[in-house]
């Protein structure tokens, strides 16, 4: 199929095949597009409107944040002031007597003497949710008791939760395992698990109902009532949330400062050992000693040792072999032969150039065995003669 071409100015619009396989190619890759912007669209929306912000955070409007508490103490005329480091906290408490510091550290940034100080910045102080390292380092006559669920009712003579009734328990429960005077446990679960205890006659609230605080169930059961009589006490309440800003900048140490105080004398002390054992076991050099080289044996000696060994073990083939390998390659070498002839070529080679049978030379070469002394002898000389006439015949 060809492209028709149209004169300009027909008004017809002239359009290829090759044209419109690229359009529609086009129109695919389009819709894939804007199938996957659609697709992240619908996932950043759903992500954004599931993020719940840091817990019981005075500016949190999640399910699990705390900011309807907050508005309903500043309904009252609490006057609330976030912050997110110790010295912030430090700065906006100006009278210990007249603040309330609320402490929720769920990051565990404060260290225990971090906490202690925060604890002291002001006169009454709820610790929310407190850990075995909080407890250890703030009221080490409470211990943990696990988590605790259900609502609970007012047991206790405590006035902000002797107003809320009943408070949903959802959080952390404690045990007093220490000296319980001048303490007041309240909320209880049973099994001697509370979820609030006041310490030094009120100073300190260690407050383990979190759900009570939450934007989620602040309007269930008496739990406002609670916020608001246990967090609005005073006029000022400064609500603190612990950050990265608590966190003390990390300093260089060298090797020095982290090794122990003890280990330099001992290394000092296996020093002075080594050196005075290497001076007590230690092995001087002698002088040196003059070793004699090998001596020099002449062929002739080797030769007659080598003949005894033969006789003595009466080796009169084997000894004949040697003197036959040796007379067999100064045969080859006279007759121009090469390294690789074999016993019959040079047998056949000796035969002509003296004129003498091919057996002949082949049973003083190889055939011939010796049974005695005298036959080694006689074979021994004849190989010389061999060598002898075909050493005159090419050479006169």
């Amino acid at each position: 199929m060809t492209a028709t071409t149209l004169p300009v100015g027909s008004g017809q619009r002239v359009l290829t095949p090759a044209g419109g396989r690229v359009i529609r190619r086009s129109l695919f890759w389009v819709g894939v597009l804007v199938f996957v912007a659609l697709i992240a669209l619908v996932s950043i929306g759903t992500a954004g409107s599931t993020v719940g912000g840091a817990p019981l955070s005075a500016t949190n409007a999640a399910p699990g944040g705390a900011m309807g508490a907050v508005e309903v103490l500043k309904q009252h005329g609490v006057t609330v002031t976030p912050t997110g480091s110790l010295a912030d906290t430090r700065a906006a408490i100006g009278d210990p007597s007249t603040t309330t510091l609320f402490i929720y550290d769920d990051g565990l940034y404060l260290d225990e003497s971090q906490l202690r100080q925060a604890v002291g910045l002001a006169d009454t102080v709820v610790l929310v949710d407190a850990t075995f390292a909080e407890l250890r380092a703030v009221a080490p006559g409470v211990a943990q008791a696990g988590i605790v669920s259900g609502n609970l009712g007012a047991d206790c003579p405590v006035a902000a939760v002797r107003k809320a009734g009943t408070v949903s328990g959802g959080g952390s429960g404690y045990r007093l395992v220490g000296d319980s005077s001048g303490t007041t446990s309240c909320l209880g679960s049973g099994d001697s698990v509370f979820s609030l205890i006041q310490l030094d006659g009120g100073r300190l609230t260690l407050l383990g109902a979190t759900d009570a605080l939450t934007n989620q169930h602040v309007i269930e059961n008496g739990n406002a009532a609670l916020a608001l009589n246990l967090l609005g006490a005073h006029d000022n309440l400064v609500w603190y949330i612990p950050t990265f800003a608590d966190v003390p900048a990390y300093q260089g140490q060298d090797l020095g400062s982290l090794t122990p105080a003890w280990v330099t004398p001992v290394l000092a002390l296996l020093m002075i050992t080594f050196v005075v054992a290497a001076i007590w076991r230690g092995r001087r050099l002698g002088p040196l000693v003059i070793e004699n080289l090998p001596v020099t044996v002449r062929a002739s000696e080797t030769m007659l040792g080598r003949a005894r060994l033969y006789e003595r073990s009466s080796s009169r083939l084997r000894a004949l072999d040697s003197l036959r390998i040796g007379a067999i390659g100064r045969l080859a070498a006279l007759c121009g032969l090469p390294r690789i002839a074999s016993v019959d070529e040079v047998a056949a080679a000796a035969a002509s150039v003296t004129g003498r049978q091919v057996g002949e030379v082949r049973r003083v070469l190889v055939d011939d065995i010796p049974q005695t002394d005298s036959e080694l002898v006689g074979l021994s000389d004849a190989l010389l003669v061999l060598e002898r006439d075909v050493a005159r015949a090419l050479r006169p």
